[in-house]
């Protein structure tokens, strides 16, 4: 990680690059977006747009750039002032219904695509933006179905229109990989750099085919073939940096290395950019994903001094005072950004974090509000209920917790044991015999370390609480069953075949379960040598416990005969 943090002090000692002699022309800006150097793009476009005022595609183009550093508002601007050149600019409406897509406004959306669709006529281009604006809100490589499907429907279409135009393959083959359709990604890919060899583009995208299939050293080999290309195309550094990072949280033994690795290709990244503020913003979420979380809140705190700066610092500050613990600068942050920014930005992750700060600042009531509001927005977040039942069995509210466990542990990913562990503890707390349902309670808790037990037979303390609640099954203390028989019995094995020395702990957890066993052999089997025995041996944990105080005291004697 230190070598992450030197790239923050490389970009702060770096000027912005200003406006300079760009060659101006539609075909340099595009080269220029395709590189993510958009403050160049933006440059040569407003340039254009002034020096060609007549040609709506240069508005569209500078919308565009807008739309990619998540600008809705100033790309519609744009847009409009495109269809004012050429009310029939079909780009434009494309642009426009981006925008909408980005604002979430699915119904003007649909209007302007299909608007620029019908105006199309035999040019693809329109298509092809149409379809990309579908893919915008990809996350981690998935876009829902259905924002793909769309996609790959208008980008076939703009196939035929024009089925030598290589970026609508390009296009193409990255909606199909969102959905997993590697192998028609693939074909799609192929054909564009058929049409066009020199398209690194089609390159980078097939080497992050191989990132997500988790065959790193394939992904390798198409960066560096995209490199071949274009010695200077930044975006393949950048996937190549985040590829590092996916492998090394894949593989531990090669975490370091690969850490390193990322630096470096992410250094180059940002060389071969504009280091514009987007460029930066960009940095951060590298960071965010590399788990630097301590560079991240330099970075986000440099970044929030910067003039024109993003409202989305915020959210990376918020998340760095999280897990830097650095709560009281983390709550503040994260509110700034929820407060201001505009609700159609705020992510269910946004919520998460909100919640996490707030309990960790001892505001539990309103953290687990935030926390189930994520969940609400987002379903797929059901990961965060055992933060919910953590802070519900804090608070004693232990029904309300073991209901959080229980969700959890039918839908969660990456369930562990404990979790079932705390469900079943979390029940056998909430249990009260004079509410409703009380048998209910205790068949859930049961359960819950019934599955401890059948996946660890050598986990002692399942055994322990499924005695104790078995034992709550026996409601005539006059006439017992023995339903936690069995497993005093079991723990009393597990812990014994442990040998050592026991903990006081565990000493007094050995006398609880002697006493059961020598209270049935007592009162139920009417064996009172088989009572006394276990009494001695609760007595050898635990002379203190006072069920065997009173056992001795009963039979006038503390000797191991009597």
């Amino acid at each position: 990680m230190k070598m992450i943090s030197k790239i923050s002090k490389i970009v702060l000692a770096l000027t912005l690059v200003g406006s300079s002699v760009f060659a101006q022309s539609i075909a340099d800006a595009k080269k220029a977006i395709d590189a993510e150097q958009f403050q160049k793009a933006k440059s040569m476009l407003k340039n254009l747009t002034v020096t060609q005022a007549t040609k709506d595609e240069n508005f569209f183009y500078l919308g565009w750039v807008y739309i990619l550093q998540e600008y809705p508002d100033s790309a519609k601007t744009i847009f409009q002032k495109g269809i004012a050149v050429n009310p029939k600019s079909a780009l434009n409406y494309a642009g426009l219904g981006a925008a909408a897509f980005l604002d979430k406004d699915r119904n003007t959306a649909t209007t302007n695509f299909n608007q620029a669709v019908a105006l199309a006529g035999k040019d693809s281009k329109p298509y092809l933006y149409v379809g990309r604006a579908y893919l915008l809100n990809d996350v981690d490589g998935k876009v829902p179905a259905a924002d793909a499907n769309a996609a790959i429907a208008v980008l076939t279409k703009g196939k035929t229109v024009n089925p030598k135009d290589a970026e609508i393959l390009v296009a193409l083959g990255d909606a199909l990989r969102t959905q997993s359709k590697n192998t028609e990604a693939l074909s799609n890919y192929q054909a564009a750099l058929d049409l066009d060899p020199k398209l690194a583009h089609a390159k980078v995208a097939t080497g992050v085919i191989w990132k997500y299939a988790n065959n790193f050293e394939s992904s390798e080999t198409e960066f560096k073939a995209a490199l071949a290309i274009d010695p200077n195309y930044g975006p393949a550094y950048r996937e190549w940096a985040e590829t590092d990072v996916r492998w090394a949280f894949s593989d531990p033994k090669m975490a370091s290395a690969k850490i390193k690795e990322a630096t470096e290709q992410y250094k180059k990244y940002l060389s071969l950019t504009d280091l514009s503020i987007e460029s930066r913003l960009r940095y951060a979420d590298f960071l965010l994903l590399s788990g630097d979380f301590k560079t991240l809140q330099t970075e986000a705190q440099s970044l929030s001094g910067a003039a024109n700066s993003n409202l989305k610092v915020y959210r990376y500050l918020g998340y760095a005072g999280y897990e830097n613990k650095d709560y009281p600068a983390g709550l503040a942050a994260i509110n700034t950004w929820i407060t201001k920014a505009d609700p159609k930005r705020i992510i269910p992750r946004d919520y998460v974090y909100l919640g996490r700060l707030q309990i960790a600042s001892k505001q539990d009531s309103l953290g687990i509000a935030s926390l189930r509001k994520a969940i609400a927005i987002d379903t797929t977040q059901v990961d965060v209920y055992p933060e919910i039942a953590k802070s519900l069995y804090g608070q004693k509210k232990y029904l309300e917790a073991a209901e959080a466990y229980n969700v959890f542990t039918k839908k969660g990913r990456g369930v562990k044991l404990l979790d079932h562990f705390y469900e079943g503890i979390s029940y056998y707390f909430a249990y009260d015999d004079k509410k409703p349902g009380a048998d209910s309670i205790i068949a859930k808790a049961d359960s819950a370390f019934s599955y401890v037990n059948q996946k660890s037979p050598t986990t002692a303390d399942a055994y322990l609480y499924r005695a104790r609640v078995n034992e709550l099954k026996d409601k005539d203390r006059n006439n017992i069953v023995g339903y936690a028989k069995p497993f005093y019995e079991k723990y009393i094995e597990v812990t014994n075949a442990k040998g050592g020395t026991p903990t006081d702990k565990v000493k007094k957890e050995l006398a609880e379960a002697y006493v059961y066993l020598a209270t049935y052999a007592e009162f139920k089997e009417k064996d009172m040598a088989k009572a006394t025995e276990n009494y001695n041996k609760a007595k050898e944990n635990d002379p203190a416990n006072k069920q065997v105080i009173a056992f001795f005291a009963r039979k006038g004697g503390t000797a191991k005969g009597k």
